[in-house]
């Protein structure tokens, strides 16, 4: 599985499900257009792209262009690369009919022409910058044993903690994954020990 040490940007979860099957990086969603109206959304992005830098990997089509090149607007000065799919004409299996523009989308790529891809734009084998971080990872087990999650008052904690970074609520998964991407596992510690002078209960 090819190994990419930057955050991949792309638009919907079916294309992010597609990236994970082949690839082991960090993959965020822009939620489509929805990236437009969610400022928390477009915070986190912006985070993210400072400290791991990004890559933006959206569909071919006029709706995927202009995602990028809202992306490139509010993330400027941050690393960021563009990768681009080739124009393929189809649908996808999941789609009653194609898009306006009859492209395929990232979800209905080959995931060897993907790859393929991916090693034109210079992230192959040896050639994807530095190695993903060889640091500990937080993982679920950190979490439960923290009273992150499986617990009483877990939900309010972890409302708590994404609040602590300044990132959107979110499930218990994509946020060990920001929080993996934003704090790393000594800062996240820190943080922890924090949660002595922290009520569940909210009193």
């Amino acid at each position: 599985m090819l190994k990419i040490r930057q955050t991949i940007i792309v638009e919907g979860k079916y294309d992010k499900i597609k990236l994970k099957s082949i690839i082991d990086a960090n993959v965020m969603t822009t939620g489509g257009f929805g990236i437009y109206s969610d400022e928390k959304k477009r915070a986190l992005i912006k985070a993210v792209a400072a400290k791991t830098g990004i890559i933006v990997l959206t569909d071919s089509d006029f709706a995927g262009r202009r995602i990028r090149n809202f992306i490139k607007s509010f993330a400027a000065g941050a690393e960021i690369a563009n990768i681009y799919i080739p124009k393929i004409s189809g649908k996808e299996k999941r789609k009653r009919s194609p898009s306006k523009e009859n492209l395929l989308g990232i979800e209905g790529m080959d995931k060897g022409l993907l790859l393929e891809t991916f090693k034109k734009f210079g992230f192959g084998e040896n050639s994807c910058g530095p190695d993903i971080e060889k640091t500990k990872k937080i993982t679920k087990l950190d979490f439960y044993a923290d009273g992150l999650s499986g617990g009483r008052g877990s939900s309010k904690k972890r409302e708590w903690l994404c609040d602590r970074l300044d990132i959107p609520h979110m499930p218990s998964n994509s946020l060990l994954e920001c929080v993996n991407i934003l704090a790393g596992y000594d800062e996240y510690k820190k943080i922890v020990e924090e949660f002595e002078e922290f009520d569940a209960d909210g009193k």
